[in-house]
């Protein structure tokens, strides 16, 4: 089946021949100077906003000092919040609260954590998860619904919970191995729309002969 142009903004279409508004490719959708997303990402929402880049990201602001970076074919459920770094208070004073903030002189150049938030390639991220500040998920990681995640989940982990652990892995180490060398997103459109059958199926031999 081919894969929809990866330059379409909504990419579902419906059976009545209309597109789904509540669904967009991310990098057709947002344009925001702290935003990178690889083609075929997209979010999902039940209530699709005029502004995709706020709702996923609300604190993250074009003169943030701080990315939120997005791999390729991400799948992003209603809810998904990126709580970016320019959301973080300073600590280490007496008082958390950000005096600089209400001077002009100074909101620009306050900001005390700078930390990207970075996002792999082919991450399902559930319903309502939240990603905190920082945050670095794996290729083919997998967000439980609801789950809050700080830190790193490896790649092909399953993480749920708050905070969000790492229940499982979706695959033995060596077939991991395996896939992180394949790097499938990175094939040109007609090479992957050979190979959907085995990638829908996990058939992993079929994946690295269609690679050669």
């Amino acid at each position: 089946m081919p894969l929809p142009h990866a330059s379409r903004q909504y990419p579902v279409t419906l059976p009545n021949g209309t597109e789904h508004p509540g669904t967009v490719f991310l990098n057709q959708a947002i344009d925001h100077p702290c935003i990178e997303a690889g083609d075929y990402s997209y979010a999902s929402d039940f209530d699709a906003p005029t502004d995709w880049a706020a709702r996923l990201a609300p604190f993250l602001f074009p003169f943030s000092r701080e990315r939120l970076v997005i791999g390729k074919f991400c799948q992003f459920a209603h809810g998904v919040r990126f709580i970016t770094s320019s959301a973080n208070h300073a600590m280490d004073g007496v008082t958390c609260y950000p005096f600089p903030v209400f001077d002009p002189k100074k909101l620009l150049e306050y900001q005390p954590d700078t930390r990207d938030t970075v996002i792999g390639n082919d991450v399902w991220i559930g319903y309502g998860a939240l990603i905190l500040p920082g945050a670095r998920i794996g290729d083919g990681a997998i967000i439980g619904a609801g789950s809050v995640v700080r830190g790193t989940i490896p790649p092909y982990g399953i993480a749920t919970g708050n905070p969000a652990e790492v229940r499982k892995f979706r695959f033995p180490p060596d077939v991991i191995e395996r896939l992180l060398a394949l790097e499938w997103w990175n094939w040109p459109a007609e090479q992957i729309e050979r190979a959907e059958d085995a990638l829908i199926s996990g058939d992993v031999d079929t994946l690295e002969r269609i690679a050669h």
